[in-house]
């Protein structure tokens, strides 16, 4: 009774701690800065699982599915990320490669099943972020050397199926964001022979949005889900500081006083749609498609509060597309406890070819992963491997140092990202 439900909050309290102690950084599978590693057994089938579930995971993905999972459930996962990144210059022929680095965004589900209609769960995860750093001494350092973000979003859903073939769940949003851009200042072309100097930005910001699912089930072997999360539009506020090297004349360094600052951003809208089959049991399968609002990135704008280089603000056009992906999932259920996972997903990518920069140096992208599924009594443990190639692509454009006008960094970037989810749900 009393005791138990004071044991069980005494551990979900300990549980979203230590989420947060993991949650340090995230690094992009997904368009953009999206993330999508939000569960290993969902990583194994290609993120193909808005049309069935069977872990809390499904918060993220399709909340309306929460009324599947018996009981109160809880999931705790990390997903590895290895990226690497690698740059060849037009102009020098030179290569160059981001600093090796493992990311490990990390989620925390809880679902629990009130009656045969009602579900209510929580996560805490983080739907977006990246990281990217570059050499400090790089051809493309005057646009960036260091780039990364964080959020934490915590999403309370509930759930409540109107007939016995439809479901519908809400939830809200509260997103908190941190960021870091640094990249270095050309002082030479205002003073020749005085050495780079370094300009970085630091801020933190929150929002709010709301998120929707659907599951529609016509027949018994097929169910059909859609999902939606909103704009969230978060307004950042923090410090630009500058690291100017000794003897830098004054008329220079009065050009960039340390000062505080604020810029805004609006994470983009996400659908996805999927149909599950799985009337070739014990074989299952999904496909499913994504489209992803990121014309709401059309421009980073940091507004400061004393003049730097003489001006108010400093902006970046960035005019990203909206973008659509597809992904397949197979399921094979070898035996009682065993399945084993298989997927694929085509991504496409937000960033025109005018605005594209080495900050976030996306590409479309083919994704093929891997897993497995074991049940144990009350536990439920998932283990996946996937790869992800982004298409070459070149940088041709005039991006590039903002003190000169000069761009930089045209050349060829070539990434791939190899990650290992590993999640393990408990059923109370």
């Amino acid at each position: 009774g009393n005791m138990r439900q004071k044991d069980l909050w005494k551990g979900i309290s300990i549980l979203i701690l230590l989420s947060f102690i993991f949650c340090t950084i995230s690094n992009a599978y997904g368009s953009g800065f999206a993330i999508y590693t939000q569960g290993a057994s969902s990583l194994g089938q290609g993120a193909a699982t808005i049309a069935h579930t069977e872990d809390p995971s499904a918060i993220f993905y399709n909340p309306a599915l929460i009324n599947k999972l018996e009981g109160t459930q809880i999931e705790l996962g990390t997903t590895l990320i290895f990226p690497s990144r690698k740059f060849k210059s037009d102009f020098t022929g030179e290569t160059f490669k981001t600093k090796s680095d493992v990311f490990y965004p990390s989620t925390l589900y809880i679902t629990h099943k009130f009656n045969d209609k009602i579900s209510a769960g929580l996560g805490v995860f983080n739907p977006f972020g990246l990281a990217t750093k570059w050499p400090n001494d790089w051809e493309g350092r005057y646009i960036t050397t260091d780039s990364e973000m964080r959020t934490y979003n915590i999403n309370p859903v509930v759930s409540y199926q109107i007939t016995p073939g439809i479901t519908l769940a809400a939830g809200v949003n509260f997103l908190l964001l941190d960021a870091t851009l640094e990249k270095k200042i050309n002082l030479s072309a205002l003073v020749p022979g005085l050495p780079d100097g370094g300009q970085k930005f630091e801020g933190d910001g929150n929002g709010i949005g709301y998120n929707l699912g659907i599951l529609i089930e016509p027949h018994k072997d097929i169910s059909i889900g859609a999902s939606y999360r909103s704009e969230i539009k978060i307004d950042i506020d923090g410090d630009a500081t500058f690291d100017l090297p000794p003897g830098t004349p004054l008329p220079i360094s009065a050009l960039f006083p340390n000062t505080p600052g604020n810029a805004d951003l609006t994470l983009p809208q996400q659908v996805h749609v999927g149909v599950y089959y799985k009337g070739f049991y014990p074989l299952t399968l999904e496909v499913g498609l994504r489209w992803e609002g990121w014309s709401s990135y059309d421009r980073l704008k940091i507004n400061f509060d004393k003049l730097v280089l003489g001006n108010p603000s400093y902006t970046e056009r960035k005019d990203w597309k909206d973008t659509w992906s597809g992904n397949i999932g197979i399921k094979y259920q070898v035996s009682e406890p065993v399945a084993l996972l298989a997927g694929y997903l085509y991504q496409d990518n937000p960033v025109p070819d005018s605005t594209f920069d080495p900050s976030i140096p996306d590409a479309n992208a083919h994704l093929f992963s891997i897993g497995t599924d074991v049940k144990h009594k009350s536990f439920r443990f998932g283990l996946a491997y996937s790869y992800q190639k982004l298409q070459s692509r070149n940088k041709n454009n005039l991006v590039g140092d903002p003190i000169t006008g000069a761009p930089a960094a045209n050349g060829e970037y070539k990434s791939d990202l190899h990650m290992i989810g590993v999640s393990l749900t408990y059923r109370f």
